[in-house]
């Protein structure tokens, strides 16, 4: 195990407690990077003819495919929890189950599996989850107050280490429940039994009670520690904890009031306005990746507006399309010069890095990480994650396909397997450092040699809603999902 797993929450906070304190983005193109570097010479590894249509639409049904079985495979079969990371061993990730208990219905939606081996996977999932002790102890509990941590043993199921009461875990987790509830609504004593325990689970997390940094009102925290108690960043817009407000407002137990969304998205300003890689087309902006995709795998915001997108003329589906062209955009502008980066090789989001070093790279000292919240204009060391563009599929779906049938075309035997791609890096191989994840293929660069959940997850959901909405269609009629965007201020399209 990698000991900077545990630290991933720690580096992913630091960044998201800054946007959350309203910290724009840099108008320069090379914020916190001085000017901009050379671009290294043309790759002879990206030449060739460009990846048929038919190769293309083969791809994305085998990726499909191979995420599904991520879950499939991996998840304990005695209690339904999903590891973090495969096949370095691992704990278990509370978002990586939300992933999994969606991932299920989009098994049995494309055949992969019977309706009746999902809904046992999912009735073993969330019977371990509605009895899972909880309490305000150090150890030997799954959670508090509802939330459950961020990391859980895999066999035993209680808190791993020191890990954090995670708000926006549970969020991702919650999210995958309320999926199985709407997906399994036959009148069987089994999907009753899911719809149950759907709802006992939700009902009984207390939202209320984590918005403690100011007094029980607004914001909502990041999480808790039993040792220290609650994390001094809240959650403020934005990035993928929109997910936590929605299901915050939808409650029926424990609902928080609309000053918790008034609370969210009172830093908005600070990160509205135009990128420089995208001219003319002003967006939210948020430097990581998947801050644009998480909330969106589980809900449409096409048509449907709250009082700041309204103001500007768009919606939260408009703003991850212009996230995502910016990604491409600033991968073709290259600023940095890493190698490999073009119009069809990009995704700079969260993901493992080769180690946390400094080496000489294209006449300069450069500084490289492991697993960081990268992001364009932030924390860019090289390191591509295809799955950052394969989750914007239903945003841009030519360019993102585009995108991943180049990467998979070009360097697939070294960065495509078991479950999907793997991040990688064509600047980084140097031969002297002690990695702290992955391996250096000669001639090629770093590749990770780890699977991740929540990188595996989005991609898959995202996947399956560009085919066809397998996921966000069948929650257009949850009622909390529909109580929470309205008690948001959102309206029109398909909520009427």
């Amino acid at each position: 195990m990698h000991p900077t797993d545990l630290q991933r929450r720690g580096l992913l906070a630091a960044a998201l407690g800054l946007a959350g304190a309203g910290v724009a983005c840099s108008s320069s193109p090379t914020a916190g990077h001085g000017p901009s570097f050379p671009a290294p010479p043309p790759d002879p590894a990206d030449a060739g003819p460009p990846p048929t249509p038919e190769q293309t639409r083969a791809l994305l049904l085998d990726l499909e495919r191979r995420s599904f079985d991520y879950f499939w495979d991996t998840a304990n079969p005695a209690n339904g929890l999903v590891p973090d990371r495969w096949p370095t061993p691992s704990f278990a990730s509370i978002a990586a189950v939300g992933f999994g208990l969606s991932a299920y219905p989009i098994g049995v939606a494309r055949g992969w599996i019977t309706r009746e081996q999902a809904l046992a996977r999912t009735l073993t999932t969330l019977r371990f989850f509605h009895d899972a002790p909880q309490g305000p102890q150090a150890g030997g509990v799954a959670g508090h107050r509802g939330f459950f941590y961020h990391f859980l043993d895999m066999q035993t199921g209680h808190r791993f280490g020191r890990t954090e009461l995670s708000t926006v875990d549970t969020a991702l987790l919650l999210a995958g429940v309320l999926h199985a509830r709407a997906f399994f609504d036959g009148p069987g004593a089994g999907e009753a039994e899911v719809r149950r325990l759907a709802e006992a689970i939700y009902g009984r997390v207390d939202w209320r009670w984590a918005q403690a940094a100011e007094g029980g009102r607004g914001a909502i925290s990041h999480g808790w520690h039993p040792e220290t108690g609650f994390i001094r960043w809240d959650w403020k817009g934005y990035n993928e904890a929109m997910l936590v407000y929605l299901l915050a407002l939808g409650s029926p137990t424990h609902a928080v009031g609309a000053d918790a969304w008034a609370a969210w998205t009172s830093t908005y300003g600070r990160s509205w306005g135009d990128d420089p890689w995208l001219p003319g087309q002003p967006y939210l902006r948020f430097p990581p990746f998947f801050g644009h995709q998480f909330t969106h795998a589980w809900v449409d915001f096409r048509g449907i507006r709250d009082d700041f997108m309204r103001s500007k003329g768009l919606d939260y589906f408009e703003n991850s399309r212009r996230a995502t062209l910016a990604q491409r955009a600033y991968a073709m502008a290259n600023p940095l010069g890493w190698a490999g980066y073009g119009p069809e090789q990009w995704g700079v989001t969260a993901c493992d890095g080769p180690a946390d070093v400094e080496r000489r790279y294209n006449g300069r000292m450069r500084r490289f990480i492991s697993y960081a919240g990268r992001g364009i204009g932030e924390h860019d060391d090289g390191t591509l994650a295809p799955y950052g563009a394969g989750s914007s599929m239903p945003f841009a779906p030519d360019v993102c396909a585009s995108a991943l049938a180049h990467m998979h075309a070009r360097h697939g035997t070294h960065v495509y397997g078991r479950y999907g791609f793997f991040a990688f890096n064509r600047s980084f191989t140097f031969s002297d450092v002690k990695l702290t994840h992955g391996r250096v293929v000669p001639g090629f660069g770093w590749v990770d040699n780890d699977f991740l959940g929540i990188e595996v997850g989005p991609l898959l959901l995202m996947l399956a809603n560009a085919r066809d909405e397998a996921v966000t269609r069948p929650l257009k009629n949850a009622d909390w999902l529909r109580r929470g965007l309205q008690r948001a201020g959102f309206s029109g399209g398909w909520l009427g």
